[in-house]
Order: structure tokens, then C-alpha cells, then sequence
């Protein structure tokens, strides 16, 4: 994975004790990975020389060259599918060469990523896209990526009971994840005489997400609800996990693009209805009215609308409360990793020792 030369203020350090680090040189995309391709070649194939079973994390740039490495020294591979760039690619502000030479960059890696899928087990993140795969002639498993155990599934039955209603958005900050919307829904919410709140936490992602979030900041402003809608920046996941207590309701108005956030899960997990749109993964994830409320689009309107429901009916709210606390509980990490390692031990026909019963 790539390492900052200089590590941020913010993020989430390793601490697994059987996870040892190969790092590379930092890379935030394609522009900056190319340049350096003969450093990362260099790199990748010394790894995958020390590997026994090689997991490539899709899409990425340096998969498709850690996957010729890896067959090419015979050795076992399997993809986990997180997101679609070719979704994604309508929703870009690129205009000009820009567009499209990253609709270049798209078409090889869409290209790559079926050469890989095709040929080695796969699993993907949600419903969607392992319907894409298979239909682009891969065998997929899907799954569900989360970063929770057990002890992170709160116990709060209800929310709202209080004013302001807090709201919390957790994203990274670029033109994929319909955040644009939210400094609308706050004016809106406003208007309807709602006391509301929304904190929007997440780094930015290069140029464009600075671009982003500086647009959001600027609608806000616009709107007069720069008092109301604040830009926390990027926290690392252990001040986070407890962060999402402190909230009333999560909101994720994301466009296609992309499996199943974690962030629902994490949301859910904290005992935080979840109000998100139900485009790529997602669908697979929340049920609506059930465990969630899924907008049929990530306008400002519909975010607004959902929250003033959400904030008037007790009932609802409780419930989808409950069925999050549910979800989360059948999605840990420990069942998740489980599942998936027993899928490699079987498909790959590799003896993995079990450690551990999970419960």
C-alpha cells in the first residue's frame, strides 16, 4: 500500500501484530502513480516474491502489475472488488483533456480488472457489483467490507430528543459523494423550522476534493447556514468510532461509484438512523424503512425530506435504529474475515489454521 513520506496529523495507525507493512511510494491516484511506475515495478515484484497468496484491494492502479507478477511466479491470487470507476466517471467535474484522459485511465483499468476477474476468484463488495462482474463472465463472491466488532455495536434505542438535531455526514470529500447537496438540506430544514445542525468529517482527495470542499463551504455560505454546517476534516477511526454517538442521524447522498461505504455500517453500529441513497452496493445493504431510508436521489429536497421525517416519526426512528443494530451485528469483522478466508481455503485448496471461534 502507499505510505506517506511524512505521516499526516490525522489517520489510523497499524497496530495488527501479524501484519508486517511493504510500503510504496505515496500515490493519491493515477497521475502520481505512472511517474513513478519503474520504482513501483521494482517494489511490487520483490513483494509478491516474498508472498504465498497475493490480495489485490480493486481498483488500484498497481494491481494489474502485482497480478502479472503474482501468475507469472505462480502464485495464488484473489481480488476484492471496493468500487466502479466506470459509475463514477459521469459524476466528475473533468472537462476537456482532463476528462478524457481519465476516461482512458478508466477504460484500461475497467480492461484490467476484467483480465483479473475473469481468471482468479473474486470477491465484491455488494450486490452490484458483483452483478456487474458476473456479467462480465467472473465468478463473484459478495461481501461486505466493514471494520466493526462486537464491542463497537451500541445501545441506544432513539435519537432526536433534544435541539439542535445533530447531523453527521462521514465521506471523503469529493464530487462522487453528492455533498454539495448538503448545505441545502440544512437551508431547507431550517426553513421548515427544524433546529438543526450538520457536521460533514472526511479528508479531502487531491486537487478535486480541495476544489469540493471549498465549493461546499462556499454554498453554505451562500445559503446563510455557515453557523449550522461545519467541516471537520479528517479524524482518525478510534476518535471516530465514539464521535458517532454524540449524533442524531447520518446522512450519505453518494453517487454510484462504489460497493457498500463502511461508514453506514459504522453509523449504524452507533445507533445513528442512517438516510442514504440507494445507488451501487448500498441496496444490498440497507432495506428501506427497515434498517435505513434510502432517497431515491442525493438532491438537497431529498435529504431535507427525509430528515424532517425522520426527525417527526418516533416510531420509524426506532426502528430503523434497531434493524442498523442487526445488520451490524451479522457484519463484523471477525464473521466477515471468517467467511471470506474459509471461501479461499476452499477455492484456492489452501490449509488455513483457525485460531479463533467466532461467535
Amino acid at each position: 500500500m502507499p505510505v506517506f513520506d511524512v505521516p499526516p496529523a490525522t489517520g489510523s495507525r497499524l497496530r495488527a501484530t501479524n501484519v508486517r507493512l511493504a510500503p510504496l511510494p505515496h500515490f493519491a491516484g493515477p497521475r502520481q502513480f505512472y511517474p513513478m511506475l519503474p520504482a513501483m515495478l521494482q517494489r511490487l515484484r520483490a513483494w509478491v516474491r516474498q508472498c504465498d497468496v497475493v490480495h489485490l484491494r480493486v481498483p488500484s492502479p498497481a494491481a494489474i502489475f502485482a497480478f502479472r507478477f503474482a501468475r507469472a511466479q505462480r502464485k495464488p491470487v484473489f481480488l476484492l472488488v471496493v468500487g466502479d470507476y466506470e459509475a463514477l466517471l459521469p459524476y466528475l467535474p473533468y472537462r476537456g483533456i482532463k476528462r478524457s484522459l481519465f476516461g482512458a485511465y478508466v477504460a484500461f483499468e475497467e480492461w484490467a480488472l476484467r483480465h483479473m476477474a475473469t481468471r482468479v476468484l473474486t470477491f465484491a463488495n455488494g450486490a452490484a457489483l458483483r452483478e456487474k462482474h458476473e456479467r462480465q463472465g467472473a465468478s463473484v463472491v459478495e461481501t461486505t467490507t466493514t471494520t466493526l466488532s462486537l464491542q463497537d455495536i451500541g445501545t441506544r434505542a432513539d435519537t432526536c430528543a433534544a435541539a439542535p438535531v445533530r447531523l453527521l455526514t462521514v465521506s471523503r470529500i469529493d464530487p462522487r459523494k453528492g455533498l454539495r447537496a448538503l448545505p441545502g438540506a440544512v437551508a431547507a430544514l431550517v426553513a421548515q423550522g427544524h433546529d438543526v445542525t450538520l457536521d460533514l468529517v472526511g479528508p479531502t482527495i487531491g486537487q478535486i476534493g480541495e476544489a469540493e470542499r471549498d465549493a461546499i463551504a462556499a454554498e453554505a455560505k451562500r445559503l446563510g447556514v455557515e453557523g449550522r454546517f461545519a467541516l471537520r476534516g479528517a479524524i482518525p477511526l478510534d476518535e471516530l468510532m465514539p464521535l458517532y454517538r454524540k449524533y442524531d442521524a447520518f446522512i450519505l447522498p453518494t453517487q454510484p461509484g462504489e460497493g457498500i461505504p463502511r461508514v453506514l455500517m459504522e453509523a449504524m453500529a452507533a445507533g445513528l438512523p442512517v438516510i442514504t441513497t440507494g445507488v451501487s452496493g448500498i441496496g444490498s445493504l440497507i432495506r428501506h424503512e427497515d434498517n435505513g431510508l434510502v432517497m431515491a436521489d442525493s438532491s438537497a429536497a431529498a435529504v431535507a425530506a427525509a430528515v424532517h421525517r425522520l426527525i417527526g416519526d418516533a416510531a420509524l426512528r426506532r426502528r430503523v435504529i434497531e434493524g442498523g443494530y442487526q445488520t451490524a451485528r451479522a457484519h463484523t469483522l471477525e464473521r466477515q474475515a471468517a467467511a471470506m478466508m474459509r471461501v479461499v481455503s476452499d477455492r484456492l485448496h489452501l490449509p488455513l489454521n483457525v485460531v479463533a471461534q467466532v461467535a
